[in-house]
């Protein structure tokens, strides 16, 4: 019976295939992850081993854009409305290009921290008004 509960459980160790598919990376990045020492595995002979508890907390911890921090700041802190370039395109329905060009040109206001560029939601506000809402009434006005 005991044979039969164990075969019934899910596995408590899978290989670095298996890994890269339940987390929806590459099996380079679980590599990556594991030489980086952010992601523990053993290895057996050949094969390397990951716990699953060991890969739920990878998962846990693993970097996101969204909680990336400059001067000790979040970035993108959506409740204070700053988002970012990404944020902005996915909200306004458009390819991040569009963005870029927007705030290349002066059409959005944006501004750099570090690496990245911060969007205000009132200038998200301004640009749909200003430039998004025009181009949709010159359609219906031809």
């Amino acid at each position: 019976m005991s044979n039969t509960k164990e075969m019934c459980e899910e596995p408590k160790v899978v290989s670095i295939t298996e890994a890269a598919r339940i987390n929806g990376v590459t099996r380079q990045a679980i590599y990556v992850a594991i030489k980086l020492k952010k992601l523990k595995a053993k290895k057996e002979t050949t094969r390397w081993t990951i716990d699953v508890k060991d890969l739920d907390e990878y998962r846990k911890n693993k970097y996101s854009r969204t909680k990336s921090m400059h001067d000790g700041e979040l970035l993108f802190d959506n409740d204070k409305g700053y988002f970012s370039v990404n944020q902005v395109a996915e909200m306004l329905k458009v390819p991040a290009q569009k963005i870029y060009y927007a705030t290349r040109v002066g059409m959005l206001k944006a501004h750099r921290k570090g690496a990245a560029w911060i969007i205000h939601v009132e200038d998200v506000n301004k640009y749909r008004e200003e430039h998004l809402s025009k181009k949709g009434n010159r359609r219906r006005a031809v």
